[in-house]
């Protein structure tokens, strides 16, 4: 495979145009007129912010991306999976009233916001792609079922894959509860001390894995199948998902889940980089950027798009005050150093790209072409 083609500019903008012309004019040169839109469902995957977070990106972008798939002759919806973790988007209820209050409305977006998988995160499409880690991915339903997909990302740190970029919004963020599940960990989850034993977790469970013992629930994890419903009813949310993979395990299956929601299907990719915080949305709070905001970024290449951000973030000067400055104080400010991994020094991103590349799901080589 050659280079791919990534388009990119600058937040820069005059009198004659603004940003949200600029991004409209981005996608118009990376080629999205080539994607046959007509009478087509076009899923656009976004991260609509955890409550309390501001980091997330403003739904004024998502605005121009349905706006354009309309007018091309499609049905844009914006789309997100249920979270893991307990947190304000953890169902699909909580979660469109989190994207309601970070503005993501229809009235605001001029297209509806669909839940990917569910109200409890178990409305999944088994995917099989006899990957190296993942023979079967579970992804959201919603996104399966549509003909067109565009991931619409935030660009920032990470403190699991040392960034959160393209692969990261699409692999992890279509998963459903049982697809995040076996990208994180084992995919079991267990019972923490707040159980008040109401046997919740059991009756939902098909396999007959919890079981309530002296008054607490506990696990049974050779009858567990990692399903995730046991989360979704706790009412003390203090079942859990055991964190036990390493990072590269967590970026080797996060490609293969990318794979499988982008294969056989016309895909787009646009990345801003903008508030570039260092932790995830998902974190109800946002910490100060660790580097100035760089530009817009598009292409039908998600390794090359992945890429090419890492690239030219690590090419900016660390914002003052921010955890990378702090960071590179105490560790020493060496040459060549990668921004994300000064960020999270326990952690590294290349093994998802180097894994993405290898599968087939595009290159980091590229060309970077500025408009």
């Amino acid at each position: 495979m050659g280079q791919s083609k990534v388009y990119f500019t600058s937040f820069k903008a005059t009198g004659q145009e603004n940003l949200l012309q600029k991004l409209h004019r981005l996608m118009k040169t990376a080629g999205f007129e080539d994607i046959d839109f007509s009478e087509k469902y076009a899923a656009i995957k976004i991260h609509f912010g955890e409550y309390g977070n501001l980091a997330f990106l403003r739904p004024n972008y998502a605005r121009v991306v349905a706006d354009y798939v309309k007018e091309l002759g499609g049905k844009p919806f914006l789309t997100d999976c249920n979270t893991l973790y307990v947190g304000s988007r953890k169902n699909a209820l909580d979660h469109l009233e989190t994207a309601y209050v970070n503005g993501f409305s229809p009235y605001q977006t001029g297209c509806h916001v669909i839940i990917g998988d569910g109200l409890k995160g178990t409305d999944e499409a088994l995917v099989p792609i006899d990957g190296e880690y993942v023979k079967e991915a579970k992804i959201g339903q919603a996104i399966m079922d549509a003909d067109v997909f565009i991931s619409l990302t935030h660009f920032k740190g990470h403190e699991m894959a040392g960034f959160g970029g393209t692969l990261k919004n699409i692999g992890m963020g279509c998963g459903s509860r049982a697809g995040k599940m076996e990208q994180h960990c084992d995919g079991k989850p267990s019972v923490g001390d707040a159980c008040i034993g109401c046997g919740a977790c059991s009756r939902i469970c098909a396999h007959g894995a919890p079981v309530i013992k002296e008054g607490k629930a506990a696990i049974d994890h050779d009858k567990c199948v990692g399903c995730g419903r046991c989360l979704a009813v706790c009412p003390k949310d203090t079942i859990q998902a055991d964190f036990s993979d390493s990072i590269a395990m967590l970026n080797y299956k996060m490609a293969e889940y990318s794979l499988a929601v982008c294969k056989g299907r016309q895909c787009f990719h646009i990345s801003l980089i903008c508030d570039v915080s260092p932790n995830c949305d998902c974190h109800a709070e946002n910490d100060i950027p660790i580097i100035p905001d760089v530009g817009m970024l598009a292409s039908f290449d998600p390794v090359a798009l992945d890429r090419a951000c890492v690239d030219l973030c690590n090419k900016m000067a660390p914002v003052q005050d921010s955890v990378l400055e702090e960071n590179l104080e105490k560790h020493g400010n060496h040459e060549g150093h990668d921004h994300f991994h000064m960020t999270h020094p326990d952690t590294e991103w290349k093994s998802c790209l180097a894994h993405a590349k290898k599968i087939g799901l595009g290159t980091d080589e590229y060309e970077l072409v500025q408009i």
